[in-house]
């Protein structure tokens, strides 16, 4: 058995629902592929088990079938990237193996960056207070201490040199990895009628799609939220810039998720559904709360890092008050 492919089946192992350890080399969980059972959440008929070198998985309900490393990739390509390197370094790939060699090309001239690509935009802060950015901000409620983070951009498209030739302005919210360089950013539209509230630009894959990174401290308890803005009223917290995020990567111990007060939203409903099954602690809204995120609870008077904390639930208890939240 491969103690390589092991540690990385314990990685990736938190995306997959009923996950469990039936015997040595032998795990079952529900089939990430078809989903299982769609009326019997219970079933789990997805295996990965043991064959040689390395790890086999196997669906007994819809049949597919792949070896460890295609299983791996297509759950969590960050994942899949380091496993492969890891095998590469003890000479686990390539011929005789069912892992590919690793392809160096794309890390051998890398992409440079301004220093500071903002630097043709003004601060919020630098902005008069009737401006319209800034008055959007502080009609939210949103922590001024921010506000020389953040950018006003008049025409947003032009700013990005895309091909939308409507000018719309835009507040920039810089997306900041722990060691201080920016991988992207967040561009909060100020025109009520737009499409698209928010469009995130990454510019650097290697880091996951989150705001707020430069600003946690990993040793405390870290508090995930869906929008940007609703994680600046929270001690230590992270904003999911998107439903794609992969949590798991962070390798952070500490984590509870704060998702938006909507039981009649399906996605909403789902994704707090999976967080629960992964093992994670979640913040459940009481009956009496009846705004729909963490800005708007602010705004209505309430003490929301005190709400959170008294609301935070996990395993049993946290699928009892779920189930009493929701309402699809």
């Amino acid at each position: 058995m491969n103690y390589i492919d092991t540690k990385y089946i314990g990685l990736v192992s938190s995306q997959l629902l009923k996950f469990t350890e039936k015997k040595k080399g032998t795990y079952n969980f529900r089939c990430p592929y078809c989903g299982d059972s769609a009326k019997k959440q219970n079933k789990a008929r997805g295996y990965l088990f043991s064959m040689r070198d390395s790890f086999v998985f196997k669906c007994h309900n819809c049949g597919m079938t792949r070896n460890f490393s295609q299983f791996l990739k297509d759950q969590n390509t960050m994942l899949h990237d380091e496993y492969v390197l890891e095998r590469y370094k003890e000479g686990m790939t390539g011929k005789n193996y069912q892992v590919e060699t690793p392809d160096f090309k794309p890390f051998v001239t890398k992409p440079v960056f301004r220093k500071n690509i903002f630097s043709d935009l003004p601060t919020i802060e630098s902005l008069n207070t009737t401006h319209p950015a800034k008055q959007y901000l502080l009609e939210r409620k949103i922590p001024e201490i921010h506000f020389s983070n953040f950018y006003y951009a008049e025409d947003f498209n032009a700013w990005e040199n895309n091909q939308n030739t409507i000018k719309e302005p835009r507040i920039i919210l810089p997306l900041i990895s722990e060691d201080g360089n920016v991988f992207g950013y967040q561009a909060r539209s100020l025109n009520k009628n737009s499409n698209l509230r928010y469009i995130t630009t990454i510019l650097d894959k290697q880091y996951p799609k989150l705001f707020g990174l430069d600003r946690i401290n990993k040793n405390e308890n870290i508090y995930v939220t869906e929008g940007p803005f609703d994680s600046l009223f929270l001690s230590n917290g992270l904003a999911m810039c998107g439903a794609d995020v992969v949590l798991d990567r962070l390798r952070y111990g500490d984590c509870t998720f704060v998702y938006d007060n909507e039981p009649r939203n399906k996605q909403i409903v789902d994704r707090i559904n999976k967080t629960i099954q992964q093992g994670n602690k979640i913040v459940i809204w009481p009956d009496t709360v009846k705004e729909k995120d963490i800005n708007d609870m602010v705004l209505a008077g309430h003490d929301v890092q005190s709400m959170v904390e008294c609301n935070t639930y996990s395993g049993l208890e946290a699928q009892v008050k779920f189930n009493l939240w929701k309402k699809i």
